[in-house]
């Protein structure tokens, strides 16, 4: 057993590292050694896990299949640890989380209150807002971001879960209007848009083999909360592009249905962000593992 654990805490550092340079860095290892460990991974497996090449190494199919597996195994470990731990110690104090308003209201916040229900002396102080904050100069334990994170001196983070974002709209719109078929037809509709300050959320819609791209269609019709484009589009006022954990009951209820089922879908990640420590508080550690747990389940694709 031990034999086949061997290289698979290295491996998965690699791929969140996204090289081999960066991952011996945070290792404390040279790129020597994390290479030869990879290389016997792959021997042992039988398999090619990483595409390389002179300045960069991707995932295989069978890496990216790999790597899914070992990240749910070490994510058990490190539950199985802290629930050890919180046997033998209390877990008390104030846990200061900051979330954006709906994911946190319908996804984090369900979370981390059951965990507080189970531990008495834990106590929560939850903030809802779409705002990004400071964590450490506003006084956070923890953050829950989506997206790409870009450049945060003095903080770590930990992909927590992903979830994908649909292009959808009301049968009743859709009747009178017609199902646009391929995305340049979206020109033809009404569109219900995002925007937070004076800057509308683009779309990220597949491009073919280029990938994605961002596409921010003209509207008449802008608004800085989801649930309410949510709400208008079940009215039957437009388009809509939005988080599929926040509808979708709509879409089991037949009030929305989703558009360009064939073309890929747009995934982002969801990430624990927190102030580098050299020991996380016990209360710290547990929300993070109960989250990379339980979150998942709560926007399962």
């Amino acid at each position: 057993m031990r034999d086949r654990l061997d290289g698979v805490a290295v491996f998965v550092e690699t791929v969140e590292a996204g090289g081999f340079a960066k991952a011996a860095q945070r290792l404390a290892l040279s790129r020597s050694a994390v290479g030869k460990t990879i290389a016997r991974l792959e021997a042992r497996l039988g398999v090619r896990l990483f595409h390389r090449t002179t300045r960069i190494q991707t995932l295989t199919e069978d890496g990216q299949v790999y790597y899914e597996r070992c990240l749910r195994a070490l994510e058990e470990l490190r539950t199985g640890e802290t629930l050890l731990e919180s046997g033998r110690r209390e877990v008390a104090g104030r846990l200061r989380v900051s979330m954006s308003v709906l994911f946190g209201r319908h996804c984090v916040a369900p979370i981390l209150v059951e965990m507080a229900r189970q531990h008495p002396k834990l106590e929560l102080d939850l903030s809802f807002s779409d705002r990004p904050v400071d964590l450490v100069a506003e006084g956070f334990d923890l953050a829950i971001r989506s997206g790409s994170l870009g450049p945060g001196n003095g903080l770590m983070a930990r992909r927590l879960a992903t979830y994908r974002k649909v292009v959808c709209a009301a049968p009743a719109y859709l009747a009178i209007r017609g199902r646009p078929r391929v995305l340049a037809a979206l020109g033809d509709h009404d569109t219900l848009l995002y925007v937070r300050g004076d800057a509308t959320h683009p779309w990220l819609l597949p491009a073919g083999d280029s990938g994605a791209t961002d596409v921010t269609p003209t509207s008449r019709f802008r608004f800085d909360d989801l649930e309410v484009i949510a709400d208008a589009s079940v009215a039957g006022m437009g388009i809509a592009y939005l988080p599929f954990w926040l509808i979708r009951e709509r879409i089991r209820s037949g009030s929305l249905v989703t558009l360009f089922d064939d073309l890929p879908a747009a995934l982002l990640d969801c990430y624990a962000v927190w102030p580098e420590a050299q020991n996380l508080p016990l209360r710290l550690r547990l929300a993070i593992d109960a989250l990379a747990a339980e979150l998942p389940k709560s926007i399962a694709l």
